[in-house]
């Protein structure tokens, strides 16, 4: 880890709690609220990208599906865009965390892992005082819970875990596995999506599980879709682990 990384995952802290503050600020009327929210949003998600370059364009995609699983899941407007908000934010956290943790390309020692695994917690507290963040840092504190109960942090289980949440953190996996020999997108979709299945009742809510299913066998047949749009497939060690 060089001074440099240090100084730009510091530096882009600064100016994304300074982007949030501005847009809290914002008196924005209702009907392009949520519009206006979504883009300036979107532009914190490439400070972010600044500071992980390893993951890239993770929460742009990590959105796209979970908007395609809660639209199937008939959430309202609102809810939709919190869950969009979420996504595009939920690794924040990460950037409160020592860049060497976030950083390593080899596997993380257990007490490294521990303090990783706070990543969620700490986005949440960091989205938290900002106004029009309020639901999306909710999902993003229990975005790493499991349906099982064995996840992180509060360790809480099944429908306790908000909807959203539930969610996020199967578009999040979905994103984040990486299937390096698979030479179009359709077969590394069908292999993240084997895996899925098999932690379904598990670390994933089984009825969300399904409706992601329906959304890929509909997406096989468009080639428009956000399923099968290239991507350079990406993770760190810690969403490999959580995605297993």
């Amino acid at each position: 880890m060089t001074v440099e990384t240090d100084t730009i995952v510091t530096t882009v802290r600064s100016r994304i709690v300074a982007m949030l503050s501005k847009i809290d600020g914002l008196r924005l009327p209702h009907r392009s609220r949520r519009d206006v929210e979504s883009i300036l949003v979107r532009q914190v998600t490439k400070e972010i990208d600044r500071a992980l370059p390893w993951q890239a364009g993770h929460a742009r995609h990590t959105a796209d599906i979970a908007l395609m699983i809660g639209r199937t899941a008939a959430l309202d407007a609102e809810a939709l865009h919190h869950l969009k908000l979420a996504a595009f934010l939920h690794d924040i956290g990460l950037l409160m965390l020592s860049p060497h943790l976030t950083n390593t390309r080899t596997a993380l020692e257990p007490e490294a892992y521990v303090a990783v695994q706070q990543h969620a917690r700490l986005g949440a507290t960091v989205l938290e005082p900002f106004a029009f963040l309020q639901e999306a840092s909710v999902l993003i504190a229990h975005h790493h819970e499991r349906w099982d109960g064995s996840g992180y942090p509060y360790g809480i289980r099944g429908a306790y875990i908000p909807l959203g949440a539930r969610i996020l953190a199967i578009a999040d996996a979905f994103d984040a596995i990486v299937v390096p020999d698979a030479p179009v997108r359709s077969l590394r979709n069908s292999i993240a999506m084997n895996i899925l299945r098999v932690a379904s009742g598990t670390q994933f809510d089984p009825q969300l599980v399904q409706l992601l299913d329906g959304c890929l066998s509909e997406g096989e047949h468009d080639q428009n879709s956000t399923l099968n749009s290239p991507r350079q497939f990406v993770a760190s060690d810690r969403m490999k682990e959580d995605a297993s």
